[in-house]
């Protein structure tokens, strides 16, 4: 099966300087596709500038450390050369959740946040912020639930367990941290209606590069600027969606797209066990009637790889109201490589 080549391999050269403010997405024309595309037109790729971390592009760029890693696997983490070139993220598959309020998808340590729009109205954009999420032994809870309280500078009382934990290691805490830039809780946090001081927060200056990992005690960890932007958007009682979907599968123009993530620490499926779960919501995806015809190369690639990326595996006709829509054009126009300057459901919860 020949699939249309819809990401096209266009280089495109973004210059580093300053911070990104939060990476937002338009939403696909198609209310039924779930492909999310930052730079339509080619791969994003950075030249470092200076000499400095892998960690430091991922900051730049709004990436969490396992999703640049991932992208950047014979770039050496601890040092960029100046001049070398740096791969970014461009496309995304929505989580199958509601298109409303907040969905943190921890399986790839990433935030979806849907702006408020008016009644009956569907959301035109989605704002996406990487985070941190909670270790094997701390489990981030999975479920929905909502903001049930927002402080601005919060102070930190950390529970018996944690001040327990850090005294085993050599690192007594006080009974209440407070705030300023060694508080773990960062400037900002969202408290959510869960059992436990769950919360969504920011981070301490000594532990910023473990946003994109898991490295909290079940709260997800968000870049101080980002959180910050996402204080003044956020009201109280916003609905929030945890889910755990490390393969997803969504339409982009009639193409079918499946991007997959490794198992979380603690966690491990087989390949088998990913293709099952693949071939599930690849049938749901198409109206739960089965495909024949997937590009299985490209999907076990996906599956195997799990680079976080989405791979085209599948293409059906365009319907009649499609095709009667395009209109005539008698030659293809020319891709030139662009310089992108940068500064810089109630239950619906599928996955493992």
């Amino acid at each position: 099966m020949n699939i249309r080549a819809l990401f096209s391999c266009t280089i495109l050269l973004s210059l580093m300087g300053g911070y990104a403010q939060a990476t937002t997405y338009a939403m696909p024309k198609n209310a039924n596709d779930s492909v999310i595309t930052q730079y339509p037109d080619g791969v994003p790729l950075t030249r470092a500038d200076q000499n400095e971390t892998l960690l430091d592009v991922a900051r730049r760029f709004q990436l969490g450390q396992t999703e640049i890693v991932r992208l950047n696997p014979d770039v050496d983490r601890w040092l960029v050369k100046k001049g070398e070139i740096v791969r970014l993220s461009n496309h995304r598959i929505l989580p199958d959740t509601p298109h409303n309020g907040i969905t943190l998808n921890i399986a790839e340590y990433r935030m979806y946040y849907y702006p408020p729009t008016k009644k009956g109205e569907a959301p035109s954009q989605v704002m996406s912020f990487a985070h941190g999420v909670g270790r094997m032994d701390w489990k981030t809870p999975l479920g929905k639930t909502k903001v049930a309280r927002k402080i601005m500078n919060p102070e930190w009382h950390p529970p018996e367990s944690i001040r327990r934990e850090h005294a085993a290691n050599g690192d007594p805490l006080p009974v209440v941290v407070p705030a300023g830039p060694h508080n773990p809780l960062g400037t900002r946090a969202f408290y959510l209606d869960l059992p436990g001081e769950y919360r969504i927060h920011g981070t301490d200056i000594d532990k910023i590069n473990g946003i994109g990992m898991q490295i909290t005690h079940g709260c997800v960890r968000m870049y101080p600027k980002d959180v910050e932007e996402l204080y003044d958007l956020v009201a109280v009682g916003t609905p929030v969606y945890i889910v755990k979907q490390p393969i997803k599968v969504g339409w982009l123009d009639n193409v079918l797209y499946v991007e997959a993530h490794p198992d979380l620490e603690g966690e491990e499926t087989t390949l088998d066990q990913r293709f099952s779960a693949a071939l599930r919501l690849i049938e749901k995806a198409n109206n739960n009637q089965t495909i024949s015809e997937i590009d299985q190369a490209a999907l076990n690639k996906a599956l195997k790889q799990q680079s976080g990326e989405p791979i085209a595996i599948y293409e059906r006709l365009p319907s009649l109201s499609e095709l009667s829509s395009v209109p005539v054009q008698e030659s293809a126009p020319a891709v030139t490589p662009k310089l992108v300057r940068q500064a810089s459901p109630d239950g619906y919860y599928h996955g493992n």
